[in-house]
């Protein structure tokens, strides 16, 4: 019985990876609502950073912390599942963040009980009641920005990623990875914002919606490249439970299809 669970490993193997990669996509867009100091967290001095007419710290969404682990994930699903995969991942992904979203909504909107709303008020939070709507209420226009970006990187992600591969062959792996993400959440980091607080209620002037892109992209980037050697450990782990001939012919196939 367990050797047919699920069918073959491969089988098996998608369905973890894709059940993390939906997860983490989840989870980053509700802890996204927190906006953190990297300096003050680091414990080191503003950098004080001074782009186009704007100024400011190095402050991000906790977001970022898990969109990098998104990232590798669909570079390791592109490798092995090609682009059928990583389109699956990305519909699922967003139909589920949409759905946590709606339920979100709902949940916010329920009569709170009388004793609740003052039950951490000894904590310094006096209301739950908006503290929960706050946290969870997150505006249409931050939604919306967020899910159009994340398809739109994802669908390029996936193109880049198999343009490099056709040009280089098997080889350098962490050039199609890193350049993929390079492209991808170049677009993504900008599309976010502009939807979000330029054509949203906030109506953010050029300069602002250009540094905030520009900062939030070389956070990424970098991460990206810091990363990097994750992706050969994803890749060694998942040989070596494939076999060499199994992760082989993925790799043919998410190459030609």
């Amino acid at each position: 019985m367990a050797a047919t669970f699920l069918g073959s490993r491969a089988t098996r193997l998608f369905v973890c990876l894709a059940a993390f990669f939906v997860g983490n996509a989840v989870v980053a867009e509700f802890v996204g609502v927190k906006i953190f100091a990297l300096e003050k967290t680091l414990g080191l001095p503003p950098f004080g950073w001074n782009l186009f007419g704007q100024a400011g710290s190095l402050s991000f969404t906790a977001g970022v912390l898990i969109w990098p682990i998104v990232f590798i994930l669909t570079d390791v699903i592109n490798e092995y599942f090609g682009r059928r995969g990583v389109r699956l991942i990305s519909y699922a992904a967003i139909a589920m963040i949409a759905y946590a979203f709606v339920f979100a909504y709902a949940s916010i909107h329920l009569a709170p009980a009388d004793w609740w709303v003052s039950v951490n008020r000894e904590r310094g939070v006096p209301d739950m009641q908006s503290a929960y709507g706050s946290v969870f209420g997150q505006g249409l226009w931050t939604i919306g920005g967020s899910i159009t970006a994340f398809l739109i990187g994802q669908l390029i992600d996936v193109n880049v990623f198999h343009a490099i591969r056709k040009a280089t062959g098997a080889r350098w792996i962490w050039l199609r990875a890193t350049g993929s993400t390079a492209v991808s959440q170049f677009i993504d980091s900008f599309v976010v914002l502009y939807i979000a607080f330029v054509l949203g209620p906030q109506q953010w002037p050029l300069g602002l919606f250009l540094a905030v892109g520009t900062v939030n992209y070389a956070y990424k980037m970098v991460m990206a490249v810091l990363l990097s050697p994750l992706i050969y450990a994803s890749r060694n782990g998942i040989e070596r439970y494939l076999g060499a001939e199994e992760a082989a012919r993925l790799k043919r196939e998410a190459a030609s299809g």
